[in-house]
């Protein structure tokens, strides 16, 4: 069963899906689902005996279509409605063993054209009013399929928080007629001292207003609004950049380094598409978790300092 419920104080939909309390949760060793399907083997996601990158519709989403019918009737105040939309789980590899560190560059670009494929028809279907493209990497984060994997969810509406996104990219470009992301990034790269690395026509930086000790924003230089309206070009320097920036992450601790990877895009000239990269870890043994300030009042507490974090990944 799955359902949208509205949230009065926060005016935002939260989704219920229960089926997915059954969805797999560490599988044993010898046998993953996200693999491809071994010869005489038990069958998993991918029906074949190799792939390159795989995009299917995920076993347990938390939107589907057509949806199920939702098990409570609302009311004026409490708000219920299908869970209507469409939930995809995107493999980078067949290689089980991979993180996007390990990955060719040749891959990588294979797989951001296979996102902006998704993304385009996702979007152009009927009812779906936001595509958002991320994927958790690591335990810590709360992962149980190790297999590397994203996945792409196209939400039947637009999430509160990126409402918040974009009504302060629209006040910016009404009052100085340049997008947030323009300003922004120029100011960022004047000071310099948070600049991770300048590729080509991408930047990585660690905010200025970093919430995460080790977040990084990876940047197009120009008003690239979504995956969409990228050219070949910046398509490949998406690619060579994710390599880049993976790879100094895996090298900071001497480990893979979980996070959270989020892809903020929107077909419209006010915005511009920021890939946003934010780790657990605070320190080798330390975890930045998300307590009473943060869970509670979104208020978030940076243990670091933005300045020093970059300098630490700049020199790797």
């Amino acid at each position: 069963m799955s359902e949208l419920r509205w949230h009065p104080f926060h005016q935002d939909w939260v989704i219920t899906a229960t089926h997915r309390q059954d969805r797999t949760f560490f599988p044993p060793d010898d046998y993953c689902p996200l693999c491809p399907t071994k010869a005489g083997g038990f069958p998993t996601e991918a029906p074949r005996e190799s792939y390159d990158v795989a995009a299917f519709e995920n076993k347990f989403p938390s939107l589907k279509t057509p949806p199920t019918d939702p098990a409570v009737e609302g009311g004026a105040l409490l708000l219920v409605r299908p869970s209507v939309g469409v939930c995809e789980v995107v493999c980078y590899t067949s290689d089980h063993d991979a993180t996007i560190a390990d990955l060719p560059v040749r891959q990588i670009k294979k797989l951001v054209r296979v996102w902006r494929d998704r993304y385009i028809d996702l979007k152009s279907r009927p009812g779906v009013e936001y595509v958002f493209i991320f994927e958790n990497k690591g335990r810590e984060i709360g992962v149980t399929l190790t297999h590397p994997h994203g996945q792409i969810y196209a939400y039947p509406y637009v999430p509160q928080m990126i409402q918040t996104r974009h009504q302060a990219e629209l006040t910016h470009l009404g009052m100085h007629g340049r997008t947030l992301a323009a300003d922004w990034l120029r100011d960022e790269t004047e000071d310099g001292r948070r600049i991770v690395f300048d590729y080509k026509n991408w930047t990585a930086v660690v905010p200025f207003f970093a919430r995460y000790p080790f977040e990084v924003h990876l940047v197009p230089k120009a008003d690239t609004p979504d995956l969409e309206s990228m050219n070949d070009e910046m398509l490949d320097g998406l690619a060579e950049g994710l390599k880049e920036l993976a790879t100094r992450y895996d090298k900071l601790f001497g480990f893979p380094l979980p996070y959270v990877m989020s892809i903020f895009q929107y077909s419209a000239v006010h915005t511009r598409l920021i890939v946003e990269f934010t780790p657990p870890y605070r320190t080798k043994d330390k975890l930045k978790y998300l307590a009473g300030s943060e869970a509670g009042c979104g208020a978030f507490i940076n243990d670091t300092l933005p300045e020093e974090t970059a300098a630490q990944l700049r020199a790797l």
